[in-house]
């Protein structure tokens, strides 16, 4: 059978106050055509469909759409709820799912053959999908409990809950002639990051070894890290990364999705192809003058610029470069010096402190001070 699988979409993601909106409808229009190409028998939708709990209505009507067309290609789609996603609000869109005949699993229930998906493909090759949408610390104790295992100590990690609940869930994968297939929302031990994951999501109470996994698995696609790759396991483990980069962090990755080919008998094998359409993100650093030269495309941009900081910076850069979306003072233009200590500020006036400031961080404008002294004495009277 043949497997696309994608994640991370972050529809809705608005960088640096700029929408993002046109770029993910390029995307997705780009990734059904992928679908049309390849001819997949089953569609992965790892997570973070969503860059919000809380979507718009035009967000949620082009995930929507975006997954009608999938299922239109003759794929089964199965799509899992993600750390941004609202699981509560994915699992409300089951019977449009449902009637559209797209698998959506926004959260853990108490059931576990809800997790539990088998289908039949047009050529007769037979798989099982355990599809464990993501879960926080607290509703991972939940889960092991409701499912009638071993109640859970203050002791075990997060790992030992996700562990266990997999193992059970997966108990169904020694039936000769079945593909065995899981996809879960997670973070795990020795993958890279990418860059573009904020901290908060992927701390290291999070993240799980790839052994939680079964070997008896043919193939785990995941979503959470942005950067395609594939993680060292018992079975074939691969994050298919997200198919636009996200923030600067990102601005390296390779947006692609991964196709899978496997049988029951053969080992999965696996093949990026690239998503060409997504608008790039790149830090460049200079001066004005280096600045004024740079060819950047349809880019967007983060600017580290190499001058002394001053009033009306950023927008001598943004005329210069007009899809910046974040200017910064490069940091090596910033003296190291430290500046006045609580002491030292003892008996001194705003404006003699925000003097000092200034001098501390390099900057010698007068129009600042003169703004400061302006927006004081406003706040005074």
């Amino acid at each position: 059978m043949r497997i696309l699988h994608t994640s991370d979409w972050h529809v809705g993601k608005v960088l640096k106050g700029q929408s993002r909106v046109e770029e993910h409808v390029a995307v997705l229009a780009q990734l059904v055509e992928i679908a049309q190409a390849e001819r997949p028998d089953l569609v992965i939708v790892a997570g973070d469909l969503y860059d919000t709990a809380a979507p718009s209505p035009e967000s949620t009507r082009l995930v929507t759409r975006a997954l009608s067309a999938l299922r239109r290609t003759g794929a089964e789609v199965v799509a899992i709820g993600g750390n941004h996603d609202n699981g509560a609000a994915l699992d409300a869109l089951r019977p449009w799912a449902d009637a559209a005949g797209i698998t959506l699993r926004g959260a853990v229930r108490d059931n576990p053959a809800e997790h539990v998906i088998e289908g039949t493909t047009a050529g007769g090759e037979r798989w099982r999908l355990v599809a464990l949408p993501f879960l926080s610390q607290r509703y991972a104790v939940r889960a092991v409990e409701m499912y009638d295992l071993t109640a859970a100590e203050a002791t075990q990690t997060y790992a030992d809950h996700l562990s266990r609940l997999i193992g059970r869930l997966a108990e169904g994968f020694g039936e000769a002639g079945v593909v065995n297939l899981v996809t879960a929302h997670v973070t795990v031990v020795g993958a890279s990051q990418g860059g573009g994951e904020r901290e908060a999501q992927t701390v290291l109470g999070y993240a799980v070894p790839a052994t939680v996994f079964p070997s008896s698995a043919h193939y785990v696609a995941l979503g959470h890290l942005h950067r395609a790759q594939t993680v060292l396991g018992p079975c074939p483990v691969r994050y298919s990364g997200s198919p636009l980069a996200i923030d600067f962090g990102e601005g390296e990755n390779v947006p692609a999705v991964t196709v899978v080919d496997v049988t029951a008998q053969t080992p999965a094998k696996v093949r990026e192809v690239p998503v060409t359409v997504a608008t790039p993100l790149r830090t460049v650093r200079g001066t004005l003058d280096q600045l004024g030269v740079l060819e950047t495309g349809d880019a967007w941009l983060r600017v580290y610029v190499r001058e002394t900081p001053r009033a009306g910076l950023r927008e001598e850069v943004q005329a210069l470069l007009p899809r910046a979306l974040e200017v910064r003072i490069d940091p090596e233009m910033v003296p190291a010096t430290p500046g006045p200590r609580a002491a030292e500020r003892a008996g001194r006036s705003p404006r003699e402190l925000f003097a000092a400031y200034l001098d501390s961080r390099g900057v010698d404008d007068p129009g600042v001070r003169d703004l400061f002294d302006e927006l004081y004495e406003e706040a005074g009277t």
